[in-house]
């Protein structure tokens, strides 16, 4: 039988199938970081075997490495070309609102300058990333390492409590793993963190969804704002 990672793994799989799918020769398409992403590059790099003709733009170290080991072409974002799709995973979304909260993988700086100069940004998730209110999981937030601990106590002081993931990110920044519970403005939330010094993005995705593609054991659903 089947363990519960392995069924999980195939719902995403199935997303990332559906996302992939919409993906045409000559574009442009932003790879994202992470476990779940991993299965979107597996299936571009099946349908360029099959002939499909694109070029990837990376948002991490890890993902350079991974589509050149998958022979998916890339090149630099230089605001030059257009960003058609871009195709990611997350670690929540809202069916309501399609904010999500991303960054589990460490490259959410990256992952969002991608997002926002891409055309059309699709999240590839599994059933169980659907919320109704964000915060189940921690809020991922990029700093500085100079005076992270004051940092830190900044976002404390927005009700959160925060934690240091041993993780060095793309930029030389730490990564504070930050819990505030049930968030219910996250939209003023990520107001307030882009108001402390030190902090250089968080895992906050306002508005930014285009699609959610959710695997389900019954199939794939594709959710829009």
């Amino acid at each position: 039988m089947p363990d519960q990672r392995d069924e999980l793994d195939g719902l995403k799989r199935i997303a990332a199938e559906s996302a992939v799918a919409q993906v045409a020769s000559g574009m442009m398409v932003g790879l994202g970081t992470g476990s779940t992403a991993e299965f979107a590059l597996l299936a571009l790099a099946r349908r360029i075997r099959e002939g499909l003709r694109i070029t990837g733009v990376p948002t991490s170290e890890q993902t350079v490495a991974r589509a050149r080991e998958l022979a998916i072409p890339l090149t630099e974002l230089d605001g030059k070309g257009v960003i058609d799709i871009a195709i990611d995973g997350a670690d929540e979304v809202d069916r309501n609102t399609l904010n999500v909260i991303k960054g589990r993988g460490g490259a959410l700086l990256r992952e969002k300058i991608v997002a926002q100069a891409s055309a059309r940004f699709l999240l590839i998730i599994d059933q169980t990333k659907v919320v109704n209110v964000l915060g189940a999981k921690p809020v991922p937030v990029e700093v500085t390492q100079f005076g992270w601990k004051a940092t830190a106590r900044r976002i404390e002081d927005l009700g959160a409590k925060t934690e240091r993931r041993e993780f060095i990110t793309d930029g030389g920044n730490y990564i504070l793993d930050c819990d505030f519970g049930p968030i219910q403005s996250p939209a003023s939330l990520a107001s307030d963190l882009d108001q402390i010094v030190g902090v250089v993005e968080h895992g906050l995705f306002i508005g930014l969804a285009t699609e959610v593609h959710v695997g389900r054991a019954e199939g794939v659903r594709v959710l829009t704002r």
